[in-house]
């Protein structure tokens, strides 16, 4: 594979038939960060629209989802008193103008395979990982979208202490993690609430994540009393059982637990700005540098980075104080350095093959389940006019999807949690379903010449004879072109 390829490969998604390819594949990866990212797609696959800008009314603000929410619980609960034989078409109908979660999931997917910010996107995936946010409830799937976009796409050209802080007061981490539901046990709310004879208390599931996954990592030897601290800063952010007309989340000052904090020898004060003040000190810190260098060296470096690779982003990190425009292109540097292979999710790899092929395998924004091109305020009669699936079914059979329940954790970068038998298979399930009705506009060695595939790829898809449907898949599901082997 030619350097522009590889590059293209371990950090970002491939370069679309009618991109040129940059003479200087680092300082062009560099320039990348800092390149425009408006949400492009297409409005139907069948048949094929232009590529164009996303449509405002399918990306409202936090306000409007919140009140799609409540109109969307307000129809439910008005069908779960009626016994009309409508209930279900009014159910379907509610779901589609309502809930947020499968424009958001089809918005990314667009992005990704339309997106000319590649690099961005690559970096923005990163991120959503690793500050995961899983949809447990269609609270958290109605503003899951939202959090991407304002916590970590804008973000990327700032630091990671905002990103962190915009990420850990999003509504939809606190709702992710129960923060909802906290309150400090000498908060002024839990004292009443506990008067009342109801139950009111602290929920430590952010302020523990925040310290073992977002940040520090177990590395930094935290105590069950740091993590116990972290949450009573937390306390107080979102909503209570008594503000339930507000899903916008917010610091709720009753709630919150008074008095000083000390985390990791740090004294939080207390009040709105202490979770501010706490993440800006855990996002430098000596260990959450160490442990996020390490992160993003096995995602975009190589499965076994050294010590020099790691060493090398952490300086840039320390120098800049988390600065990640100087992080990632740090990152960038050792990418383009490193000649080590780099197995690619599930998802990117997808993502890459319909880039790189130009087949339309992901349906447009008007024909999401629901959505009817000639009446779109009404109902298909669950037939479709475009014969794949819609776009949340794809990545639920693939195996990977941020709009899918996972651990907190989020997706490993190792290719050791994804090289099995039956995620091979599915790989090659999914080549030939985008050989079959996504209509590649390239053949097999197309792609391979602009590529520069190496001649056991080559072989590899030559064994397979005349049946470009064969030779599609293996080039696919290629060592080389799954990120296993560069030889």
């Amino acid at each position: 594979m030619n350097e522009q390829f590889r590059v293209a490969q371990k950090i970002g998604l491939m370069f679309h038939h009618d991109t040129p390819l940059p003479e200087d594949i680092k300082t062009w990866a560099i320039s990348q960060l800092h390149a425009k990212s408006p949400a492009l797609g297409i409005s139907t696959s069948r048949p094929l629209s232009k590529v164009g800008p996303w449509p405002k009314s399918l990306q409202p603000n936090l306000k409007v989802r919140a009140e799609k929410f409540h109109k969307a619980v307000e129809i439910e609960e008005k069908v779960n008193k009626s016994s009309s034989p409508d209930n279900d078409q009014l159910i379907k109908k509610s779901d589609f103008e309502n809930y947020m979660g499968n424009n958001d999931h089809l918005k990314f997917s667009h992005r990704n395979i339309y997106g000319k910010d590649q690099i961005r996107l690559r970096f923005m995936a990163f991120w959503a990982n690793h500050l995961t946010i899983a949809p447990t409830g269609s609270h958290v799937d109605q503003f899951l979208g939202h959090a991407q976009d304002v916590a970590i796409l804008a973000n990327l050209n700032t630091t990671f202490s905002d990103m962190l802080y915009d990420a850990t007061s999003h509504i939809s981490m606190l709702t992710y993690l129960d923060n909802v539901f906290s309150s400090g046990e000498n908060s002024k709310y839990t004292i009443e609430t506990r008067r009342g004879g109801s139950q009111a208390g602290l929920n430590d599931n952010l302020g523990r994540e925040l310290l073992e996954l977002h940040t520090v990592s177990p590395a930094a030897k935290y105590t069950e009393a740091d993590i116990r601290a972290s949450a009573n800063v937390l306390s107080g952010w979102g909503f209570t059982n008594s503000d339930t007309g507000n899903l916008l989340g917010r610091f709720v000052a009753d709630s919150h637990e008074p008095g000083n904090k000390t985390i990791l020898g740090k004294t939080i004060y207390p009040g709105k700005g202490g979770l501010r003040q706490l993440t800006d000190f855990l996002a430098n810190h000596k260990n959450t540098v160490a442990h996020l260098s390490r992160k993003l060296s096995e995602h975009f470096v190589s499965e076994n980075p050294s010590k020099s690779d790691i060493d090398y982003i952490a300086n840039a990190w320390r120098q800049s104080n988390g600065n990640l425009d100087q992080v990632h292109t740090a990152v960038i540097e050792r990418a383009v350095l490193s000649k080590e292979p780099k197995f690619q999710w599930p998802m990117t790899w997808l993502y890459q093959v319909l880039r790189l092929s130009n087949a339309t395998y992901i349906h447009g924004w008007n024909e999401i389940a629901g959505s009817c091109n000639e009446c779109p305020t009404h109902l298909h009669d669950g037939s479709r006019d475009y014969p794949f699936m819609q776009n949340k079914e794809i990545f639920l059979e693939l195996g990977q999807s941020f709009w899918h329940n996972r651990q907190p954790n989020g997706y490993s970068s190792h290719k050791d949690a994804w090289i099995s038998g039956e995620m091979f298979d599915r790989r090659i399930r999914f080549a030939e379903a985008i050989f079959n009705v996504g209509n590649p506009k390239f053949t097999s060695d197309q792609i391979m010449d602009r590529i520069g595939a190496h001649k056991s790829t080559r072989k590899l898809v030559k064994s397979m004879g005349m049946n470009e449907k064969e030779k599609f898949i293996s080039l696919m599901c290629s060592p080389e072109l799954m990120g296993l082997e560069y030889v």
